[in-house]
């Protein structure tokens, strides 16, 4: 994306007056959320601050904690290191818990196609290759786990539904812990315009045939 691009992107941002995410009326988010669930097909999407945030929010939104044991296709050093901070052994390749897909300036236009053959219950994508900072999201079909990974986060959907009055939306969803794992607007903004640019070349060439 070039760097007018960046510059039009947090000038709307920064404008609109809403540069926190738990503003009610922030539209950068839900757009990104639009966008990703469109691209890869899943019905549901939370974005995260992380990967590792990603990667946390794909168990807990399954149950999955401390003391358990999930199968993973091909995880890297990292991916089993930070289960293993969260307490969850990794053992076997299928059925994986999740699948990982991690997208830089080279392959996001093909996200269609590398999420294509993802078959696990929650797939991570990682944004943080996109150069605008640490980003994730985790899409899924499953209602249940959207809202638990949803959930997890401090001032998550569940979270500006009753901030303000002090209530629980959801007392079965109540987590343990919550982490501050919820995507900047600003950063939403660039994923999203790099994502939508990185796009058209492939649309385009497909347009020309």
């Amino acid at each position: 994306m070039e760097l007018f691009d960046t510059a039009t992107v947090l000038a709307r941002v920064l404008t609109s007056g809403v540069v926190m995410s738990i503003e009610k009326s922030d539209r950068e988010l839900p757009a990104l959320e639009r966008l990703l669930t469109k691209r890869t097909g899943r019905a549901k999407a939370v974005l995260l601050n992380s990967r590792t945030g990603a990667l946390h929010a794909a168990l807990a939104g399954q149950g999955i904690g401390h003391g358990d044991t999930v199968a993973l296709a091909g995880p890297d050093e990292a991916t089993t290191a930070f289960l293993a901070w969260l307490g969850v052994t990794v053992e076997g390749q299928a059925p994986a818990a999740f699948d990982l897909v991690s997208l830089t300036p080279e392959n996001a236009g093909r996200l269609d196609e590398l999420t294509a053959e993802a078959t696990a219950p929650a797939l991570v994508v990682d944004l943080s290759g996109l150069g605008f900072g640490p980003a994730a999201a985790v899409l899924t079909d499953d209602e249940r786990l959207w809202a638990r990974a949803e959930r997890l986060k401090i001032f998550g959907a569940y979270d500006l539904r009753t901030m303000w009055t002090q209530q629980e939306a959801d007392e079965d969803l109540v987590p343990g812990v919550q982490f501050n794992y919820r995507l900047s607007p600003l950063v939403a903004g660039c994923v999203r315009m790099a994502l939508t640019h990185a796009a058209r070349p492939a649309a385009a060439s497909s347009g020309a045939r």
